[in-house]
């Protein structure tokens, strides 16, 4: 499951309302989701949640479920603020 966190972080970004996305939703079932929009995605999703991804993981992900999952792993390995 998404959060509705991600999800508006995503239309944002891609300007599209109220678009129906779930885990399995990929890119390529987006409108204007291409290879420059991708970029611009994973970089609002990193300064919505202040995390950084690396190209390795992010070359594995089939689709939202998958970004999902690695948003959540960031935030859990993310190193307590002193």
């Amino acid at each position: 499951m998404i959060s509705q966190r991600l999800k508006r972080v995503v239309l944002e970004e891609l300007g599209l309302d109220g678009f129906e996305m779930t885990s399995s939703t990929m890119a390529s079932q987006v409108p204007g989701w291409d290879s420059l929009a991708h970029l611009r995605v994973l970089a609002a999703v990193e300064k919505e949640y202040n995390i950084r991804f690396t190209s390795l993981e992010v070359i594995p992900l089939k689709n939202v479920g998958d970004l999902q999952l690695l948003v959540d792993k960031k935030i859990r390995n993310r190193s307590p603020v002193s």
